[in-house]
């Protein structure tokens, strides 16, 4: 069987994945090239988009960065490649992030991550209330088996764990809530209805609070000059995933960025809506207590799941090509824990 060729048109496609990729508040922290001699997409952090004061280490940025990774490996199977991942590859440039290698064609037999690009375009973060009705086991199972293919842990507590971790999420709400400087900072990445910005998170994409005040779902709206949304009753026991690593460098987080972004397509795949508590990520503190008692345990994200109504759409930058730029090897902005 033939490779295909890297082209405009499959550079464009696999940019398009990319940028579908979740990332803390949307600010899609990432640039692209390509390395034609190699066939190699090249994937930058672009340090220009950082919340220095909400995720001072970058440690939310390298999983953004992560879970574009992964939907440049899943578009790039879908497409026939066989895609071979560097991480942190150039010492002297430690911007590139991974280079995503096109080898092929993918050999059959092999479990294929093409089945997953339907879900590229249709997974979106949904912060309305679920139905309680509880996502099956098999389900289930299947979400911690796609983190654990991609070197990560996904723990599914029971109901009194899962009252403790949302305990946990909520008190770094509240510290959020009081930190002018950090609700300064998240409010900068509110966009106002009717404006036409390629990051950012859209009003029309925020949710109501819980009424009961069970879930902690973060409140980027305080003190903004917008109309507040009347407050709903959530699930009464929320379905909670905790992603987490047993190490906590740099490689690590471009992982668990991966294993997010693959737990998250697998989820869409079944119907599953989902959204992503990160309060208590912010706090070292509070994501040490999000650990609890587990040994070698580096708490990465607080996923919520479950049944209910999909989430708005999110703005993305443009993933168009520019042939010339491409055969030069010049870099590509693009858009897409957590949107």
């Amino acid at each position: 069987m033939q490779t295909r060729e890297v082209d405009a048109p499959a550079v464009q496609a696999l940019l398009a994945a990319a940028v579908a990729a979740p990332s803390i508040h949307n600010t899609q922290p990432w640039r692209f090239g390509l390395d034609p001699d190699s066939r190699s997409i090249l994937v930058h952090v672009d340090r220009g988009r950082r919340l220095p004061i909400a995720d001072p280490h970058l440690r939310a940025q390298y999983l953004s960065v992560g879970a574009a990774v992964f939907n440049i490996r899943v578009a790039a199977e879908f497409l026939g490649w066989e895609p071979v991942v560097r991480l942190r590859p150039a010492p002297e440039d430690p911007d590139l992030l991974a280079t995503v290698q096109l080898t092929g064609p993918v050999e059959g037999g092999q479990p294929s991550l093409s089945e997953l690009y339907g879900a590229v375009e249709r997974r979106h973060t949904s912060r309305m209330p679920f139905t309680g009705r509880p996502v099956p086991d098999p389900i289930v199972n299947e979400m911690i088996s796609s983190a654990r293919a991609e070197g990560a842990h996904l723990e599914v507590p029971g109901i009194m764990a899962t009252r403790r971790l949302l305990h946990v999420t909520a008190v770094a709400e509240a510290r959020n809530a009081g930190h002018l400087a950090r609700a300064a900072e998240a409010r900068t990445w509110i966009t106002a209805p009717g404006a036409d910005a390629a990051y950012g998170i859209p009003f029309t994409a925020l949710g109501p609070r819980d009424a009961s005040g069970r879930i902690p779902v973060r409140d980027f709206t305080s003190a903004l000059p917008v109309p507040q949304l009347p407050a709903l009753r959530f699930e009464r026991h929320a379905q909670v995933a905790l992603l987490w690593t047993s190490h906590d460098g740099r490689d690590d987080w471009l992982r668990a960025g991966q294993a997010l972004e693959r737990v998250l397509l697998t989820a869409t795949v079944h119907g599953v809506r989902t959204s992503m508590l990160h309060q208590a990520m912010e706090w070292p503190d509070l994501r040490e207590d999000m650990a609890g008692s587990r040994q070698r345990c580096n708490p990465q994200l607080l996923i919520r799941f479950g049944y209910g109504p999909d989430g708005a759409r999110t703005p993305r930058a443009s993933a168009n090509v520019v042939p010339d730029a491409l055969e030069s090897g010049g870099h590509q902005r693009g858009g897409g824990p957590a949107e």
